[in-house]
């Protein structure tokens, strides 16, 4: 079964939170701290498609939490934070978050920000057959069913939107990509970023799956429009 962690220390909104994910048809599992939170991502690993994380808690918070994650898995991460500072969240974002929402907030709209993170998840990583599961290049393989990257026989550990970002344009090598159009797909929202944000992103993955990433081989940027995959590779 289909689950979503929830690691936060208000019991109450824990209880809330929980019965609107069980009324998605998912299995919500909840820890009252980061530590718990660890251990249960651990014994769930297989199951959990997403992370709901508090940054403000007792033992150790949410960025601590999510930097360890981040360190084995790819499963997306919803930060919930009280403060509204935009540094909190861009913090956030850099270490490997893929969406945030500041407390107070409805919870139709985190029901929403939770159904399009699971779906963007599931659309780029759908069961497929054996024969399309891995995309071969010069150098690099990508294994869409277990969201995984190699170069050579050494694993590239990426975050779970660098992953759906990296697997967006191999996808579809060759085509080039406006920031915007990029956005939309791997987002799955309407344009809210920035432009020095996309390219931060994409920054960030050069950084590690190039081999020299300032000279790119696989992302390459067409000046001007966006960027494509290379048709080379």
């Amino acid at each position: 079964m289909n689950k979503v962690l929830v690691i936060d220390d208000d019991k109450e909104l824990c209880a809330l939170m929980k019965k609107c994910v069980e009324q998605e048809s998912l299995v919500a599992v909840v820890a009252n701290g980061g530590i718990e939170g660890l251990r249960i991502l651990e014994e769930n690993k297989d199951t959990c498609l997403l992370i709901i994380l508090d940054i403000m808690m007792p033992d150790l918070d949410g960025f601590q939490v999510l930097q360890q994650i981040r360190q084995t898995s790819n499963v997306p991460v919803l930060m919930l934070t009280a403060k509204s500072e935009e540094e909190d969240k861009v913090s956030g974002l850099r270490m490997g978050a893929d969406d945030y929402l500041t407390k107070p907030f409805s919870i139709n709209e985190l029901m929403a920000r939770v159904n399009s993170l699971i779906r963007r998840y599931t659309l780029l990583n759908p069961v497929s057959s054996p024969e399309t599961d891995c995309m071969t290049f010069q150098g690099m393989t990508i294994d869409s069913l277990n969201r995984l990257v190699f170069q050579g026989n050494e694993q590239i550990e990426l975050t779970g939107k660098e992953f759906d970002l990296l697997s967006f344009l191999a996808s579809n090598k060759g085509k080039v990509f406006t920031k915007k159009q990029i956005y939309m797909q791997v987002w799955a929202e309407e344009y809210a970023f920035d432009d020095s944000n996309i390219m931060s992103f994409i920054s960030k993955l050069r950084k590690k799956i190039e081999p020299d990433p300032e000279h790119p081989f696989y992302i390459l940027t067409v000046r001007g429009v966006g960027y494509r995959f290379n048709r080379e590779a």
